[in-house]
């Protein structure tokens, strides 16, 4: 089994996203502390990585920090997404400035989802993953309404593919059940998951009519079920406003009470 290079690979993506989530210079010791690494091991995946480029040592301070060349790496990404217009984004604001909740953007990755963009709540008692964290398809609301523009023979194999991976049995996933999830969905137009992520959180999720390089999106609205229950008619019409343009391949409008008129 491959479980160096594995492992490896692990700690490489670890220390990139530690950079991410501290947004400053980092010294070894502060890897070490963090992972666990041990201190001549994560020294020479350091220097490795100062050799190839990705980052750079400021020998004074002893610390590390990205370059350019690590920052540049994903440009292409938002552009091949989104295109050059980004109007998914520009809806994503829009409902992130009416309604003040968390606002996601997931993509289908095989038996997961993945949330690749995200607009954080200003509002207190708020719930966000960060960008790039799978969950299991068939646990997520985002992931119900992906599924609902899948036919009924596609769903059922991968539910065959999931429990065949699961070997907890109390965790293998009910067809029947999932189904009743995404029939509502494909009835209503639209999944409001409850309690799925931890209790409590919630999200008003809607598939998008477009798909990038095959790929299945889906935005969604989440924070506390109680505020998002108040608010479900107005989150719905404005995300079916503004999905609608997307699809018409028009300018957005304003997400609010206006919108759903």
């Amino acid at each position: 089994m491959p479980e160096k290079p594995i492992k490896t690979s692990q700690r490489v993506f670890e220390i990139l996203e530690a950079f991410e989530t501290e947004q400053r210079p980092m010294a070894l010791k502060d890897f070490t502390q963090r992972f666990g690494y041990p201190p001549s091991s994560a020294s020479a995946l350091l220097k490795s990585l100062v050799t190839l480029g990705y980052l750079d040592y400021d020998r004074f301070s002893r610390t590390y920090m990205p370059t350019m060349r690590m920052a540049s790496l994903g440009n292409w990404v938002q552009r091949a997404l989104f295109g050059q217009n980004e109007e998914v984004l520009r809806l994503m604001r829009r409902l992130s400035e009416a309604y003040g909740e968390t606002v996601t953007l997931s993509a289908q990755s095989d038996l997961y989802v993945q949330y690749v963009y995200l607009i954080p709540s200003r509002l207190p008692i708020w719930y966000a993953v960060p960008i790039g964290t799978i969950r299991p398809i068939a646990r997520s609301g985002s992931g119900w309404a992906m599924l609902g523009a899948r036919t009924d023979e596609e769903i059922a194999e991968l539910v065959r593919r999931i429990n065949f991976h699961e070997p907890d049995p109390a965790r293998k996933i009910s067809l029947a059940e999932l189904m009743r999830h995404i029939e509502q969905g494909r009835r209503d137009g639209y999944v409001f998951n409850k309690h799925t992520l931890e209790p409590g959180a919630g999200g008003i999720c809607m598939v998008l009519p477009e798909r990038r390089f095959g790929r299945l999106f889906a935005l969604a609205v989440s924070g506390p079920v109680e505020r998002l229950e108040e608010k479900e008619t107005e989150v719905v019409a404005a995300m079916r406003s503004g999905i609608a343009h997307l699809e018409a391949a028009g300018p957005i409008p304003p997400a609010g009470p206006a919108s759903s008129s």
